[in-house]
């Protein structure tokens, strides 16, 4: 068993390094086998129960708009998909524009993998919130050189939404900032 869960993490970090390298790369969002599903406390363990629950459906839909706006390099398309309180350990919307406006400059033929391997759907107060570990990258192409690069990646790193307004939004971390990180640390994929 521990022998399959390396290869299946070989496998994860494999598809983040290289299979964006193609020129002709799209975006991916994948629901992994062995995802699980928790849904106001009750789990959904079958594979086709998971990828055809509504709730795992709106949320597909949501990253799959987002990667349209990132492809068409529409940034006021694409912040749509941010919540009104978006906070990623301190970065506001307002930094998250200035961020995509640099990415959108400096490189062409955007593109996002996303492997989801735990999804989990609850209420706190009123709103509906989502975290969803995943393991992926964003990638594009340089506009001067033409060289495809990794812009950004994450393994097993939490995507936090919420649901505002009729729609699943990007709602950036939970908790509060780390008043200390290690110096190795650096902050994780604030776009997504």
């Amino acid at each position: 068993m521990a022998r399959q869960a390396v290869r299946r993490m070989f496998l994860m970090v494999l598809a983040v390094v290289w299979l964006p390298l193609s020129p002709e790369s799209y975006a991916a969002v994948e629901i992994l086998p062995e995802v699980s599903l928790t849904v106001d406390g009750r789990a959904v363990h079958d594979h086709a129960a998971v990828v055809s629950h509504p709730t795992v459906q709106e949320i597909l839909a949501v990253f799959a708009r987002a990667e349209a706006a990132s492809q068409k390099q529409d940034l006021d398309l694409l912040l749509q998909f941010y919540a009104r309180g978006y906070n990623y350990h301190g970065l506001k919307s307002a930094d998250v524009r200035r961020i995509w406006g640099e990415v959108f400059t400096h490189y062409r033929n955007l593109s996002s993998t996303h492997l989801f391997s735990e999804v989990k759907v609850f209420r706190s107060g009123p709103q509906l919130h989502a975290e969803i570990t995943c393991t992926g990258g964003l990638y594009g192409t340089e506009a001067p050189g033409g060289t495809r690069i990794t812009l950004d990646s994450w393994f097993r790193e939490v995507h936090y939404l919420i649901h505002e307004n009729g729609a699943w939004r990007f709602l950036g971390n939970a908790g509060a900032v780390p008043s200390t990180a290690p110096l190795t640390s650096s902050p994780h994929h604030p776009l997504f």
